[in-house]
């Protein structure tokens, strides 16, 4: 590796706002710490959170960068005392808790991972932040089983994508939501056996046909609001439902009577607040169990668009209106 520069490029929120509020500047690199590494960032994923701090609604956890991004790939530039997996060079994709839209980035050791083979930096940097979430919500949390059913709400999202391809791959059953028929189209494409168009059917109507009457085993849902209260009606026996956004609302009115007769588990979760170690292990259940998927193309990310770093008003626009799969930015610019 090259000497390093005294400052970088970064995108950071000038205030409270739609996109225009992102605006590029010039920083020094973040300070080295103790079990950490710094990151030459050639790619960075844009996600939802993102967004939600960018509005003011989703502000960084105690100690981390207030530059939005919280996934990266790249090479490693730095080492802190105590890291002992990694070296200079190295390439490698990380979850970070800010940071990101920068040209350098520090992330714990532990929340790191090789790329997979055959990638390249944008494949590898769309990884992390629907990949971790995807699998400590969906296998950790409500422990999906080969053989049960599975509905992802939002499945044209970085998330959706994701998960509808991790659970078809790990043998269950899917199902997904989207908001119009190119959306269903490229969910089943991906894995679902049943995409609902929710702007022109009953997600509960068409599924619990689709299932014989039998419910859904496990919904993962990113909408919350009225979808609450349908989640429980079409939850099977013994369903679990995880709640990991609230684009609809965080407050609704449910039957609460369903939670019990059917002894539902609904439980939800936020990974950026989450310490070092907790992330680290999710880590290495990826790369044990996930990583040899990508490697071997059965599982990919899906790309929607790639956008300079500078450009990132225009790419959080686009997720907010249309797009499919994942949005990630790369140097350059100002």
């Amino acid at each position: 590796m090259t000497a390093l520069p005294s400052d970088m490029l970064v995108i950071e929120i000038s205030r409270p706002g739609g996109p225009e509020v992102l605006q590029p500047t010039r920083r020094p690199l973040p300070a080295l710490s103790d079990g950490e590494v710094l990151i030459a960032v050639e790619a960075a994923g844009v996600n939802r959170p993102d967004a939600l701090q960018r509005q003011g609604g989703y502000p960084p956890p105690p100690g981390a960068s207030d530059i939005p991004g919280l996934e990266v790939a790249g090479r490693v530039a730095a080492i802190g005392a105590g890291v002992r997996q990694l070296a200079v060079g190295d390439r490698v994709t990380a979850l970070v808790a800010g940071g990101g839209y920068a040209e350098y980035c520090m992330a714990p050791a532990g929340s790191c991972l090789p790329w997979p083979e055959g990638y390249d930096a944008v494949r590898a940097a769309a990884l992390p932040e629907t990949f971790f979430t995807v699998w400590s919500n969906v296998f950790d949390r409500a422990r999906l089983q080969a053989g049960e059913s599975f509905l992802v709400h939002g499945g044209t999202s970085g998330i959706g994508t994701t998960a509808i391809q991790l659970a078809r791959a790990f043998g269950a059953r899917v199902f997904a939501t989207a908001g119009s028929a190119e959306k269903c189209a490229a969910c089943r494409q991906l894995g679902a056996e049943v995409a609902v168009n929710y702007r022109e059917e009953d997600f509960v109507t068409v599924l619990k046909a689709a299932t014989g009457g039998r419910g859904v085993d496990v919904i993962l849902d990113m909408v919350g609001g009225d979808y609450v209260d349908r989640n429980y009606e079409l939850a099977a026996v013994d369903g679990r439902i995880v709640q990991i956004a609230f684009l609809g609302g965080a407050k609704a009115t449910a039957n609460f009577g369903r939670l019990m007769q059917k002894r539902l588990v609904h439980t939800g979760s936020t990974l950026r607040p989450r310490e070092a170690a907790f992330k680290a292990a999710i880590a290495a259940s990826l790369h044990d169990k996930v990583w040899p998927l990508l490697s071997a193309g059965s599982v990919a990310p899906v790309i929607d668009r790639v956008l300079p770093l500078d450009r990132a008003a225009e790419a959080h626009a686009a997720l907010e209106t249309d797009h499919i799969g994942k949005i990630v930015l790369v140097p350059g610019g100002a």
